[in-house]
C-alpha cells in the first residue's frame, strides 16, 4: 500500500517552513544537506513511510522555505525542528540528518535531549579552521546568477561525475537554483559551527548511529573543503555511538542508494 507524502508549511515569527509529511508510526524527522531540500528524502520517505511518521523540512533560505531575516545560527535551526514538533503534537522523536542536517540534528540533541529517542548522522565530515573560513566565504557569497545564463550550465556540470546526467542531477540543480540570490544561510551557519561542535556533541546522550559513505568525501575534497585526518571527530566526540560504512556511498547517497540506506536505519531505529 502506497503512503501519501504530504506537503505543508508551518508558520513562524521569521518566516515559512516548507516540510513533507507522511506514514505512521514512531516519528522520524529528516533534515538534508546544503543546498538540498527535502528532496534529498523523497526515496527514502516512501519506504519508510509504511512503518513510520516521516517528517522532512526544508531548511530556511533552501528548498520552499522562506529565507530567514538575519543570519541563522545552528542553535536558530535546531529551534526550527522543535518549532515544528510543537506545531504537529510531537513530543519526541528520531533524527536523522545529512551533512548539514546532522550538525543541526546534533545540536538538536544537546539543546533538546529530552525531546529526541535516537540520532542518525549521515555524512556528517569534520572541518578544520581553514576549511571553516572557506565554508564561509563560499556560502556567504552564495551562487551568481550570470546574464548569459551560463550558470545554468555550471551547475548542471557541478556534481555530474558524481549524480549523472538523469533526474537526480536535474533535481540539484533545481535545488541550487532556489538558493540564488544572496547568503545561503545553513551553509553560512554550518561554517560558523563546525569547529565547536565536537565540544557540543561530547553532551550527546541519546543512541547514536554514524553513516558515512566511502565516496562521500571525494566531491569536497576536489574543492579543499574536507581532510582525511578531521573525519575521526564523531567517534571521539560521541563514544558510545556506532558506526556504519557504506560501500560506494556518495554525498547523494540517500537519494543513490535508498534501499540500503533504509535497512540501515530500520535495523537501527528498531533496535531495543
Amino acid at each position: 500500500m502506497n503512503q501519501l507524502i504530504k506537503k505543508a508549511f508551518l508558520d513562524t515569527e521569521d518566516g515559512q517552513i516548507f516540510y513533507r509529511i507522511g506514514g505512521e508510526g514512531e516519528p522520524l524527522v529528516l533534515l538534508p544537506m546544503t543546498p538540498r531540500s527535502s528532496d534529498e528524502f523523497k526515496e527514502l520517505m516512501a519506504i519508510l513511510a509504511p512503518k513510520y511518521r516521516v517528517i522532512a523540512m526544508d531548511l530556511m533560505g533552501l528548498g520552499d522555505s522562506d529565507k530567514p531575516p538575519r543570519e541563522y545560527s545552528i542553535s536558530d535551526y535546531a529551534k526550527t525542528v522543535i518549532l515544528l514538533l510543537d506545531e504537529l503534537g510531537i513530543q519526541k522523536c528520531s533524527i536523522l540528518g545529512s551533512l548539514t542536517g546532522g550538525y543541526i540534528a546534533g545540536e538538536v540533541a544537546v539543546s533538546y535531549g529530552d525531546r529526541l529517542n535516537k540520532l542518525i548522522l549521515c555524512n556528517t565530515h569534520g572541518f578544520d579552521a581553514e576549511e571553516a573560513e572557506k565554508i564561509t566565504q563560499r556560502y556567504t557569497q552564495g551562487f551568481t546568477i550570470k546574464e548569459d545564463g551560463s550558470h545554468l550550465m555550471e551547475r548542471w556540470l557541478a556534481r555530474i561525475n558524481y549524480v549523472g546526467k538523469g533526474e537526480l542531477n536535474h533535481r540539484c540543480v533545481l535545488d541550487d537554483l532556489k538558493a540564488f540570490g544572496g547568503t545561503i544561510y545553513p551553509g553560512f551557519a554550518l561554517g560558523k559551527y563546525c569547529l565547536s561542535a565536537p565540544e557540543r556533541f561530547k553532551l550527546i546522550q541519546c543512541p547514536t548511529l554514524v553513516g558515512n559513505g566511502t565516496k562521500a568525501l571525494e566531491p569536497i575534497d576536489k574543492y579543499g573543503l574536507v581532510k582525511a585526518e578531521n573525519q575521526g571527530w564523531l567517534s571521539e566526540a560521541i563514544p558510545h555511538s556506532q558506526t556504519v560504512e557504506i560501500s560506494g556511498g556518495t554525498l547523494w547517497m540517500i537519494n543513490q542508494m535508498a534501499e540500503e540506506i533504509s535497512t540501515v536505519v530500520m535495523d537501527f531505529l528498531d533496535d531495543n
